[in-house]
């Protein structure tokens, strides 16, 4: 009886070994050419989210090889022109740390401050990520000044500062019409001594003419006249200020 026991397990256990599935390893290792011309080509194709999968799945084959660090990089620029910038700022942060001496660090800078900056807001907008961009940009200015990204950095600062002179404008404007006289002064104030480069100079003056007026400070008003005259005669905010000043008998004839 044991026998004819032990006899039927063995047959049980046969019968499971035969029909158990096999399962069969898919994966196979790829060179670093191919998957790098696979990467590459859903980039050009503008498969981003496709090209930072094949990106990273090279680094993850051939972590040692140049072609990992060069992976990183092209991973992030695949998060930036998918806008997503998060992720793309994730990346460059890392490869920076990384690799903080390698051939392409400028770049690799140079579209860290990008990411901030394809972010910036109209003026009424938060501006804490033109804040950014304009750290981002002067830091490329002063690590990469003699590079091509130096120079393009210097032309993208006159608009984000431009941004942050139009926001201090735009509160500027909100507490002058609301009497809050003291609080606009600041705004304008900021605007004067920090974005003295940008069109919203001339405007700055004249509104610091009509605060002062407005509280009777009279010797600041005058003052700011006189920077308006002398540096902006031909322009309408001098003009609206001379007009302002003569009406309470502050104009120089």
């Amino acid at each position: 009886m044991k026998k004819i026991a032990l006899l039927l397990l063995l047959m049980i256990s046969a019968c499971a070994r035969t029909q158990a599935p096999v399962v069969e390893d898919s994966y196979q290792e790829e060179t670093v050419a191919d998957l790098y011309i696979k990467a590459k080509s859903f980039l050009d194709n503008e498969s981003y989210q496709s090209a930072v999968e094949a990106f990273e799945e090279l680094e993850r084959q051939h972590p040692y090889s140049v072609w990992a660090t060069k992976s990183q990089l092209m991973s992030a620029y695949s998060y930036y022109k998918n806008m997503k910038y998060d992720d793309a700022l994730l990346a460059l942060d890392r490869y920076i740390e990384l690799h903080p001496v390698d051939k392409d660090i400028a770049y690799a800078y140079y579209l860290r401050a990008l990411c901030y900056y394809e972010q910036i807001q109209d003026v009424t907008k938060d501006q804490t990520v033109t804040e950014l961009a304009l750290y981002s940009m002067d830091e490329v200015i002063r690590r990469f000044p003699k590079t091509s990204y130096a120079k393009d950095a210097k032309l993208k600062i006159d608009l984000t500062k431009t941004n942050l002179a139009g926001q201090q404008m735009s509160i500027g404007r909100y507490y002058l019409n609301r009497k809050f006289y003291n609080a606009a002064i600041n705004r304008f104030n900021n605007v004067v001594k920090d974005y003295q480069t940008t069109a919203y100079i001339e405007e700055a003056l004249y509104r610091l003419v009509e605060s002062y007026l407005s509280i009777g400070i009279y010797t600041e008003a005058k003052k700011m006249g006189a920077i308006l005259s002398h540096n902006y005669p031909n322009s309408e905010w001098y003009r609206l200020a001379y007009n302002l000043l003569k009406e309470n008998n502050l104009a120089d004839q």
